[in-house]
């Protein structure tokens, strides 16, 4: 059950520094042969250098791993496709991609600009598309890949000044779960990783007695079963501190109302029960929600 990346080729965005450092060198250190792509801007997403992916690959040479330094904005698609194919030129192949590369624009939802919206969106959401677009064709071909996607807590769970960070977020659940049932028949397993972690972007918001528990590297382990040969698919798995938990979007079992001209007042009525979570599953499928609706639409007409 060695996690062994000898031969594999990574792509790792936003990686650096915090989290994208951190997995960058954790798959050379592991063996593969790493392209650490960073826009080098600030926080907010502004500016941009491709000095920062340089010293992170100077670190991985300097360790004796094979890295190159990418500078593109993952929200370029044609930048994304160069990219890519700078991996491929240099290493023939690409089997893993940690789309981690993102920005923070928190303001509350009254006060927050739309282009703050559009843009936090652009970069998460579409720039993991264009990194799993970019990379669809050849993985298919390859019959192997693995696709590591970052998600959060802000949008698994919600959090006060950040509509459009957990819109995107929980956005990127569902590409998600919709990917890896693509991509099974192809060996492509798709999985997101939700940390916890002080980086420059959420370092103020922990105590000091619990930075260095919460270091970006606690959430490696993570990352490298879900990029490894054996990584699941389809499973959210939550990460900080070096503790571990996956997250799930489960089905109730719920209940039948009817559809007659009082069935909004038995709805409310009866929403406890349909809330209730005893019984609960987890569909393999979209289709998991029908498929109960029709359980409970047949039960009620015995």
């Amino acid at each position: 059950m060695s996690l062994d990346f000898t031969g594999r080729v990574a792509i790792v965005t936003g990686a650096g520094g915090g989290l994208g450092r951190q997995h960058a060198l954790a798959l050379a250190a592991r063996g593969a042969k790493v392209l650490v792509n960073d826009l080098g801007g600030a926080v907010d997403g502004s500016g941009g250098s491709v000095t920062a992916a340089q010293r992170v690959v100077d670190e991985i040479r300097s360790a004796g791993g094979e890295a190159l330094a990418n500078g593109a904005s993952v929200t370029d698609f044609d930048a994304v496709q160069d990219m890519v194919r700078q991996a491929v030129d240099a290493w023939g192949r690409v089997d893993v991609l940690v789309s981690n590369a993102g920005i923070l624009r928190d303001k509350s939802f009254a006060k927050m600009e739309l282009a703050d919206f559009r843009l936090v969106l652009d970069v998460h959401l579409m720039g993991a598309v264009h990194c799993c677009k970019a990379l669809w064709p050849l993985m298919t071909q390859q019959k192997y890949g693995r696709i590591v996607l970052t998600t959060s807590s802000s949008g698994l769970y919600g959090n006060f000044g950040q509509a459009n960070y957990g819109a995107a977020k929980m956005a990127l659940v569902g590409l998600m779960q919709t990917l890896s049932i693509e991509g099974m028949k192809h060996d492509i397993r798709v999985n997101c990783l939700a940390p916890t972690a002080a980086t420059r972007m959420t370092e103020a918001l922990f105590p000091p007695d619990m930075l260095q528990a919460f270091g970006p590297e606690a959430v490696v382990p993570a990352m490298l079963v879900l990029a490894g040969r054996d990584a699941p698919t389809r499973t959210t798995l939550c990460a900080g501190a070096g503790a571990f938990e996956a997250a799930h979007v489960p089905l109730p079992q719920g209940l039948h109302v009817g559809i007659g001209p009082d069935a909004p007042e038995h709805l409310l009525a009866q929403l406890g029960a349909v809330r209730d979570r005893t019984g609960e599953t987890v569909p393999e499928s979209g289709a998991g929600q029908g498929a109960n609706e029709m359980r409970l639409a047949r039960g009620a007409r015995t």
